[in-house]
């Protein structure tokens, strides 16, 4: 398993431990805040996920593709278990096996990590819909290039200046140049 992968189940197992309700719902945007804020602040994304804007938020619509079913990719089985709600059957609960190996990330990514967890442990999935609609990057995507378009991680910068856009997206190119040139991804494909 990549590192890349590594940090999504890492991720996973630690939301899923750290908050309430850890459904895909929920997960979803979990993960898409630790990669969009790890993104802000060093102009790369944690995981490197690609999000996707939906009606109910953005979503990891590959990873998603891997659970659609219910069923734990097999990478991922010693580790996690997927259990399906009463209350709604296509309501998925993230369940963790074993602890997360925080080892996989940076003490940035740990201490960001923790701040999305303790932020929104208590929230619902459908808390977190309206939270993530707030945010410029799935809103701009979703009413400029509608529903199910990818979400580009450059819409989430704050700066002005085109000299600072143009360091961030040469690290972000750089990010994918890594993950595409040494055949690595947080996905399966």
């Amino acid at each position: 398993m990549n590192l890349y992968r590594r940090k999504l189940l890492n991720a996973i197992l630690y939301f899923s431990r750290n908050t309430r309700y850890p459904y895909k719902l929920k997960m979803s945007k979990l993960l898409y805040f630790l990669d969009i804020t790890h993104f802000k602040q060093v102009g790369y994304p944690s995981i490197g996920l690609t999000y996707h804007a939906f009606k109910n938020g953005p979503l990891p619509l590959r990873f998603w593709g891997e659970i659609a079913e219910g069923s734990v990719p097999t990478d991922f089985r010693d580790h996690l278990q997927l259990i399906r709600a009463e209350f709604n059957p296509a309501a998925v609960k993230f369940l963790a096996k074993k602890n997360p190996d925080l080892s996989v990330f940076t003490p940035r990514e740990r201490r960001i990590l923790e701040e999305i967890a303790a932020k929104y442990r208590d929230k619902t999935g459908y808390q977190m819909i309206k939270i993530s609609h707030r945010e410029k990057p799935w809103k701009s995507t979703f009413h400029r290039k509608g529903e199910n378009a990818a979400i580009d991680y450059m819409l989430a910068l704050d700066v002005n200046s085109r000299e600072a856009k143009d360091e961030v997206a040469e690290s972000l190119k750089s990010f994918y140049e890594v993950l595409s040139n040494f055949k690595i991804s947080p996905e399966l494909y």
